[in-house]
């Protein structure tokens, strides 16, 4: 019985994954660009950018994702009637600014790791700040950030269940729904279970491949 039970539900749970995925995807994609911008302005000599850089990152680091996501989706309609949210938008929104905190501090370590000598070596050139980093110190940097970036997403991966609580459908919220529907927990929550290992079985997989991938290239 309970194999017929995981059967019948497997494809709904794994179509809403989909969503989980793509929520993920977007997440880190586009926290990766808050990240990198918060990173420069936190190791930025001008003093405002710094500020800016540390607040953003203490804030959104300091407190739960579960608050950062209920007060976008309750707390901004309240105070601005006209930042109403959908579901999707609202979780998407929370998980890119959290995640961005993340890995701006992610980024900044990998910045700091590379030898001072390189930043001489572009000013030497009459490289500009910008220029430097973008073409000398940045790019040092790929293969050093694959695995704490990797980290990052199976973390978000896991953490977009809490977009559930505000009524988004995502894998977790299709679990808890047909859970309800058929009294059947334990079979329904265990083949959501079995899709999150296999989701992060085949990211870590991916992610492992890309290090020994950009590894590969450092060393010719």
């Amino acid at each position: 019985m309970t194999d017929s039970v995981i059967i019948k539900y497997f494809p709904v749970l794994l179509k809403a994954s989909v969503v989980t995925i793509e929520l993920t995807a977007i997440a880190v994609t586009i926290g990766l660009i808050f990240g990198l911008v918060a990173a420069l302005f936190r190791i930025s000599k001008i003093k405002l950018l710094n500020y800016v850089g540390s607040f953003y990152v203490w804030l959104f680091r300091g407190t739960p994702l579960l608050l950062q996501i209920f007060f976008i989706y309750y707390g901004l309609p309240k105070i601005v009637p006209a930042l109403t949210l959908p579901a999707f938008l609202a979780g998407a929104i929370a998980l890119i600014i959290n995640s961005g905190a993340y890995t701006a501090e992610i980024i900044r370590a990998a910045i700091l790791s590379i030898d001072r000598g390189q930043y001489e070596a572009a000013k030497a050139l009459g490289m500009t700040y910008i220029q430097t980093m973008r073409y000398v110190i940045i790019p040092q940097t790929y293969k050093r950030l694959i695995p704490p970036i990797g980290n990052e997403f199976i973390a978000l991966l896991k953490d977009s269940s809490l977009v559930s609580t505000i009524g988004m459908v995502e894998l977790m919220r299709a679990a808890q729904l047909k859970a309800s529907q058929t009294g059947r927990d334990a079979e329904i929550y265990l083949a959501a279970l079995v899709i999150y290992l296999a989701l992060t079985t085949i990211f870590t997989t991916i992610f492992n491949w890309l290090e020994k991938r950009l590894g590969k290239y450092e060393q010719h």
